[in-house]
């Protein structure tokens, strides 16, 4: 018998669609459960500017009117619930029609260029899946994508790895991870986490340049410099790279890239960057993403002219960033929690030399403009 997803008034749950309401069976989109499991049960309408996901900020940009906002936000917060709840049951045990993101994304909102429903996914006109590489995805927008139909198969490699050498796979996806590894390769984990590969795929060495290729490579395995944690399903997932672990005074090691990912993925926040190597604890740098800070200041009653730099100390800004660290102190434990945090007034960007063409953040770049900045995050 096939079970149905369902997104009501309660907590989700799976139903026998038999016993489902008339009409269940195709659930409404606006009819979506008024607590959010991942804010400890506040309701919707007290955390329309806790958004986990910039696309929501998005938009709210083209969505001015309160009430809409809203509805976007269960939408988007259903779909990625959906995602997860697939986590744990086999695609042939779900009766799909349980969430129309056609309905969902469109519909109800009059827009007129709807996103084929998961009925038609896999289709020609919905592929129903992509590939992502390079960056991580993040677990957040995976779940989202997946909710309405697009599965984002994420997979890991380097240039000396001839590109991927792991990658999730149709029927064998886990989100937040970079898939299982391809036929023919090795993997393991060194002592401090480092991902060490080996196979068909990994390069011979460098281009006239033994002493480089000697560093990387010991008893035919490549160090990728990348740590990373293997789960018992065999899949990977990246953690950070081992040159940027921050290593406090109390000796403990902190991969700055799970809290700083998450901060990213906040509507406000542009870029953050942990700092804290020989400190006491950790503490961040925040920039505020320009595209989001006109729609924040007139949500917010702030002055439209209003620079990030004016409003860099603001109490209701600094709230704001607030939840963000909270939100991503929940990733970590305590000892590697953001406990201090500044608003930068300014963007980082390449023409200003904090940002690789790559838009990776140049740390010893930052570190040297703003040092005085992180003496005062210290003092005291």
């Amino acid at each position: 018998m096939p079970k149905l997803v369902q997104f009501g008034s309660g907590p989700l749950s799976l139903l026998d669609p038999t016993q489902a309401p008339p009409g269940k069976h195709t659930t409404y989109a606006w009819h979506v459960m008024p607590l959010n499991p991942d804010l400890g049960g506040q309701r919707y309408d007290q955390f329309q500017e806790e958004f986990a996901d910039k696309i929501i900020e998005t938009w709210a940009r083209y969505c001015p009117n309160m009430t809409r906002r809203n509805i976007i936000a269960r939408h988007i917060y259903t779909a990625r619930d959906y995602a997860r709840e697939l986590i744990n049951m086999r695609s042939g045990d779900i009766f799909m029609g349980a969430f129309n993101a056609d309905q969902v994304m469109y519909n109800h909102f009059g827009y007129r260029t709807p996103i084929p429903n998961l009925y038609y996914a896999g289709s020609a006109a919905h592929p129903g899946g992509a590939i992502s590489g390079g960056a991580p995805l993040g677990a957040r927008l995976g779940h989202f994508y997946r909710g309405v139909g697009l599965t984002i198969y994420e997979g890991y490699g380097l240039t000396e790895t001839s590109a991927a050498i792991t990658v999730n796979r149709i029927d064998d996806v886990k989100v937040g991870s970079v898939g299982k590894l391809l036929p023919g390769n090795s993997m393991r984990l060194n002592d401090d986490d480092e991902l060490l590969v080996e196979g068909g795929v990994v390069f011979g060495g460098y281009w006239h340049n033994d002493e480089e290729t000697k560093a990387v490579f010991s008893d035919g395995w490549f160090h990728t410099g990348d740590l990373g944690a293997i789960d018992d399903d065999g899949f990977l997932t990246i953690i950070g790279r081992k040159k940027e672990i921050i290593v406090t005074a109390g000796g403990k090691n902190v991969a700055p890239a799970i809290l700083e990912d998450r901060l990213r993925a906040h509507p406000l926040i542009s870029q953050a960057m942990a700092v804290g190597d020989a400190k006491p604890f950790i503490a961040a740098l925040i920039t505020i993403d320009p595209e989001a800070f006109g729609g924040w200041k007139q949500r917010n009653g702030k002055d439209a002219n209003a620079t990030v730099a004016d409003l860099a100390t603001d109490p209701d800004l600094m709230a704001e960033v607030e939840l963000a660290i909270k939100d991503a102190n929940q990733a970590v434990s305590k000892a590697e929690a953001i406990r201090k945090f500044r608003i930068l007034p300014v963007d980082f960007t390449e023409d200003t030399g904090e940002l690789t063409p790559t838009l990776k953040v140049k740390r010893n770049v930052v570190n040297q403009k703003y040092a005085e900045l992180f003496d005062a995050l210290y003092a005291g």
